[in-house]
């Protein structure tokens, strides 16, 4: 196995002028690599490098030039986050209210395996995430505030105040596992059906925790495809072997879960976001165009467009 050795910042700094990246001014990017850590700013290198077989820099390339492509990427992470909190926050309250008005609201009613799906084969599943969610409510319930209240002053935690301590994962998985009628009252409200917001929840949560632990996200895949949509072909999006090319498991397939799950004017607030964030790195860019940074996030040029395409369901 090799070793990989510590290097000091100016080792770090003549490893990239030995690849033929040019940097003028070494204090401001050792202050850079001190603060934000050579081996992230270093996962950015791929679009300047000639190829991945001759690993040098492009003739041209500057450290300002890599280091803006690692601040767009934190800047584009920071507005989808915001955004995704949004959406968490929303599917929360949703699945709260329709378990609450069914089932009841306290833990000992909303928490009955007869409440989630009959299938066999999903029984040790919500099994298991009872227990999760019952776990959560003894932890919890003297470590958060509110949770704390409801469980000194009345004895039980309503589930409209759980949902805001269960990670969007388990609410996530929690949505998988209710019942027909259930998952259909709540994708109702999103004008999708339940198949597609099953498809649609997990991936939301990846991207969270993708968002939220400052991981790699403009070149990011999804191991699950979505299914086409009505936005697909409205934005002509092309098709190579009878496969859209964009917005499958790219991060433009994230925009279009979000197209479907955020009311309008915030989708369309998100987007002004984004627009500005992808404007400045443009401006920065010099060795390679814009358009190599948003093929790699499977983006159309006409992806603008979509803030103004109709909902599927009014379609």
């Amino acid at each position: 196995m090799i070793e990989k050795n510590f290097k000091n910042l100016d080792e770090q700094i003549e490893i990239f002028r030995f690849k033929g990246m040019i940097i003028e001014n070494e204090k401001y990017a050792k202050q850079v690599l001190l603060r934000e850590n050579y081996f992230f700013l270093n996962g950015y290198r791929h679009p300047f490098l000639l190829s991945e077989t001759d690993r040098k820099f492009k003739k041209g390339t500057t450290f300002e030039e890599m280091y803006s492509l690692f601040l767009f990427d934190r800047s584009f992470r920071n507005v989808l986050f915001k955004y995704i909190l949004v959406i968490e926050n929303n599917l929360k309250s949703i699945i709260s209210y329709q378990l609450s008005k069914k089932y009841g609201y306290r833990e000992n009613d909303y928490l009955k395996e007869k409440n989630f799906t009959k299938t066999p084969e999903r029984r040790a599943q919500v099994s298991d995430l009872l227990k999760k969610m019952k776990r959560q409510i003894r932890v919890n319930g003297s470590q958060h505030s509110a949770t704390q209240h409801y469980v000194s002053n009345y004895g039980y935690i309503p589930l409209w105040i759980l949902v805001k301590v269960l990670s969007f994962g388990i609410v996530s998985e929690m949505f998988s596992i209710l019942k027909e009628e259930d998952q259909n009252e709540i994708s109702k409200v999103y004008g999708i059906d339940s198949e597609t917001l099953i498809i649609y929840l997990p991936i939301l949560a990846n991207y969270r925790n993708l968002c939220a632990h400052e991981d790699i996200l403009y070149e990011n895949r999804t191991q699950k495809s979505i299914d086409d949509t009505i936005y697909h072909r409205l934005l002509k999006i092309p098709k190579k072997d009878e496969e859209y090319i964009y917005g499958k498991n790219d991060l433009f397939a994230l925009i279009i879960i979000m197209k479907q799950l955020l009311l309008e004017e915030d989708f369309k607030n998100m987007l002004l976001e984004l627009n500005h964030v992808i404007d400045t790195l443009n401006y920065n860019l010099h060795t390679i165009k814009i358009s190599d940074i948003m093929k790699k996030m499977g983006f159309p040029m006409n992806w603008q467009s979509l803030a103004d395409l109709q909902r599927s369901n009014d379609e």
